[in-house]
């Protein structure tokens, strides 16, 4: 069995509150989601308007395709026309 995380450092502009904030990465978190069948959330700068931290985990008996998802996941996000991504860590355990 392998677990694939990745982290993202996303950047978020001209968000003014954290309300607008969770409207703009919410439909990009379920479209992963049912997308990917991916568990996906916020986990890191919560409180900062145009930052954010989004971490995904996918379970697999096979390692090169939890590879393959992660870096479809990556490009995805960084395709995303209103979010810049910054930054992304990626682990296989």
């Amino acid at each position: 069995m392998f677990i694939g995380t990745v982290v993202f450092d996303l950047y978020l502009p001209g968000i003014a509150s954290l309300k607008e904030k969770r409207r703009r990465l919410k439909p990009l978190l379920s479209r992963l989601r049912s997308r990917f069948n991916i568990s996906i959330a916020e986990v890191g700068y919560n409180d900062s308007l145009q930052r954010a931290q989004v971490g995904a985990a996918i379970v697999t008996n096979d390692k090169r395709f939890a590879d393959q998802v992660i870096a479809k996941i990556a490009d995805s996000v960084g395709n995303e026309a209103e979010i810049n991504m910054s930054d992304y860590r990626v682990e296989i355990l």
